[in-house]
């Protein structure tokens, strides 16, 4: 755009540029000639009026000799017999006759100009011719023509520099919303452009930033279906896992368990792919303390309904980690899904957050049997559940620690490091 704009300046300043000046080119050469010719005619007619009145020979041709003198041009007289006063050398015959027939005229060619008057007398017709060469004909003509040269260079430069800053004005503001559209398609939905520049460019702008919140505010939505689909799901499978526990037939109970396990990791993976687009818009970072408040509202719920008290200390600040809102649902949601899982009713259950100096702390404990040798492949350190809570704190330097087996009432404990800036909101 900027290269089609200077471009066009240029084009157009330079038609205006030669319309304007190889007229007045023109009419500066046109000015030199009709100076030069005017000087040349007054030679002539001071001269004639010498012829007319003086008719002493040798007078005359010292009174012309002084006005050429004068006059500093080449000028004579052609009496009527042919004689030649002063320095009229070369002179077209012609040109001479036409003179001496009575016409007074004056020529430009390419020796320059000449004037001539004739002097009608007793004796005959005199002729009385001026020359100037061409040399000073057109004095100063071509130092004025490299002036008005010079000076359509100078204001075609300025022209061009001027079209190179208003392009650049145009273009900058187009390309910064380029940019900000380059960074929306990437993935960063926090870009937005500065409505500057052209009314044309701040509305593409504002349009532009439009569109993003639009995408951000359907973003939101995705995350909010996203995880009411997860939380819908994971209730029910919980309360199939402590249907099974009135199953009396241990090969079926058995059998039922596995295709529990099975659906909760078939859960588990259709969430997590369907969250993979809606997580490269998260935040880096979210407040723990807020999120393990809003999980366990919901699942007072059912913990009331089973008859569990819950038990909750939480830290009256922020509790910053590096960790996405969604990630940090997940991890909550898996840590009581799993004392739901494998306690039985009225057991009660706490969570507990706190802060040290580099890390949040997330406890979340039973009142139950805790760990038992028997269940330690399916529940323990290699369960599903905590595998992938495990794994999902990994990424952000995270542990995950278990309480020991055989120990009354479980525990798990989650270690995360501190975000050096609370995340907003």
């Amino acid at each position: 755009m900027r290269r089609r704009i200077t471009v066009l300046v240029a084009l157009i300043s330079t038609a205006l540029l030669v319309s304007f000046l190889v007229p007045l080119a023109l009419l500066v050469r046109t000015l030199a000639e009709d100076r030069g010719m005017a000087a040349a005619d007054q030679t002539a007619r001071n001269v004639a009026i010498l012829v007319s009145g003086i008719s002493d020979p040798a007078q005359l041709a010292s009174l012309v000799e002084v006005a050429v003198a004068t006059s500093g041009l080449a000028a004579g007289v052609i009496s009527p017999a042919g004689e030649r006063l002063g320095t009229i050398d070369g002179l077209d015959a012609a040109e001479v006759d036409r003179a001496r027939a009575g016409e007074a005229f004056s020529i430009i060619d390419a020796d320059g100009g000449r004037v001539y008057v004739p002097i009608a007398l007793n004796t005959g017709t005199s002729v009385v011719v001026a020359r100037v060469p061409v040399e000073d004909l057109y004095a100063g003509v071509a130092e004025a023509w490299w002036t008005i040269g010079g000076t359509g260079i100078a204001l075609l430069a300025v022209s061009l520099l001027i079209a190179a800053q208003a392009s650049r004005r145009i273009s900058e503001p187009l390309l910064e919303v380029a940019a900000t559209a380059h960074r929306l398609r990437d993935g960063d939905l926090a870009a937005r452009a500065d409505e500057i520049g052209p009314s044309e460019t701040r509305e593409v702008a504002a349009a532009l930033n439009g569109l993003a919140e639009r995408i951000s505010g359907l973003l939101v939505e995705a995350r909010a279906d996203v995880g009411e689909l997860a939380h819908r799901l994971r209730t029910p499978v919980t309360a199939l896992r402590l249907d099974l526990d009135a199953v009396g037939d241990a090969e079926l109970a058995g059998r039922l368990q596995d295709r529990v396990v099975a659906l909760q990791r078939a859960i588990d993976v259709i969430v997590k792919e369907a969250r993979r687009e809606v997580r490269e818009d998260l935040p880096e970072g979210c407040d723990l303390a807020q999120v393990v408040r809003e999980r366990v509202e919901y699942w007072r719920a059912l913990a009331e309904d089973q008859g569990r008290s819950v038990q909750v200390e939480l830290p009256s600040t922020a509790a910053p980690v590096e960790l996405s809102r969604l990630d940090a649902e997940d991890v909550v949601d898996i840590l009581i899904d799993n004392v739901f899982a494998h306690t039985g009713d009225s057991v009660d259950f706490g969570v507990s957050v706190w802060q040290s100096q580099r890390e949040v702390h997330l406890r979340v404990y039973d009142r139950g049997p805790g760990f038992a040798a028997a269940e330690a492949r399916r529940i323990g350190s290699t369960g599903l559940g905590l595998d992938i809570a495990r794994r999902t704190l990994a990424t952000r330097g995270g542990q995950l620690l278990t309480s020991g087996i055989g120990q009354p009432g479980a525990s798990v404990e989650v270690r995360l490091p501190r975000e050096l800036q609370p995340p907003p909101g």
